[in-house]
Parts: C-alpha cells; structure tokens; sequence
C-alpha cells in the first residue's frame, strides 16, 4: 500500500475514532445521567454488577491510561480498583464534568496522533499491541460500556432515549408463537 494511502487511512481511523467518542458516546452518556436520578446512578442490579456511576469512572479510567497516557505521555494516575468499588453518590454533575474533560482530553491527544505512528508497539496492562489495536480495543470497550449504560437508563426510566428509531407497537410475526403442526 502507498505511504500516502496508508497515512490518509490513519488519519481517518483517528478522525473517527474522535468522532464516536465526542459526538455519539459521550451525548449518550450525559443524556443517561442527566435522566437519572442519583440514587439511580448508583444503583446495582446485584453485588456482582456495576452502577451507571461505576461505568462512567472505569471509561474515564480506561480512557485516560490507554490514550491520556499511554499515546500522550501523561501521568498514568489511574486506581482502577476504585472506578469499581465506590459506592456514590458522586453528584451527577461531577461525573459528567469528569467524563467530558477526559474525552476532550483524549480527543486533542487523538488529534496530535501521527497516522505513522499507528503501528508503534505499547504495553497497556499487561498488552503488547499497536497503538492502532489500543486504539481499537478502548474504543470498543468504550462502546460495550456505553450500551449498558443506556440499557439501565431505559429500564430505570422506561423511556426511549431516541438515540434509534424504534417502530410503533405492532406484535411482530416472531413475537407469535407457532402454531402446532397437525400429524396425519
């Protein structure tokens, strides 16, 4: 592949890579906790599950050590233990401000990126992988995260958050149950 092809597809994967995060994760995010209340932010459906207010720390975490630090070179102060084992309630406010610094952050990180240095081998928790793969694997982790956090959204508020286009309420032929076939 030319040098110029490659260096405008790394240009691309980091411009989209910015793009999800500041424009279609972090609104999701913020519309989810600005619809919950405290209590609800905090809560957890079992002791071996995490609360929405758990799942923002752990992607503000898991982003600043992967890209703040990791691609950037910033401190890595990260205390994933913590991310997990607090219990709230951290206002709701100050999770929204933690989480859109951290992506802001990230962004202009991103941004400063190289596409030639997309294929430089970083260790990350114990990983060997390209920042191109780092990049990949945080945010498709940031993704899994973020639809939890609308899923307990919709369920704590029964409300359709309009992030998709849902059909109008119409049983559809799978919902049926099948009909008994008749032997002979």
């Amino acid at each position: 592949m030319a040098k110029a092809t490659q260096a405008a597809l790394g240009t691309k994967f980091l411009q989209d890579a910015q793009a999800r995060l500041k424009k279609h994760y972090l609104p999701q995010i913020i519309k989810s906790l600005e619809s919950l209340t405290d209590q609800q932010i905090w809560w957890r459906p079992n002791p071996a599950s995490n609360s929405v207010g758990n799942l923002v720390l752990h992607l503000s975490g898991n982003v600043r050590q992967w890209f703040i630090s990791g691609i950037g070179g910033g401190a890595d102060v990260r205390k994933r233990d913590e991310e997990f084992s607090e219990q709230g309630p951290l206002p709701r406010q100050g999770l929204v401000a933690l989480l859109r610094n951290t992506v802001n952050e990230a962004c202009r990180v991103l941004a400063k990126t190289s596409p030639e240095s997309l294929n430089t081998q970083k260790s990350r928790q114990g990983y060997v992988m390209s920042r191109q793969a780092g990049i990949t694997r945080v945010m498709e982790h940031f993704a899994y995260h973020t639809g939890q956090i609308v899923y307990v959204t919709k369920m704590k508020t029964a409300r359709d958050l309009h992030f998709t286009h849902l059909p109008k309420e119409k049983p559809s032929r799978a919902a049926k149950p099948a009909r008994p076939k008749r032997r002979r």
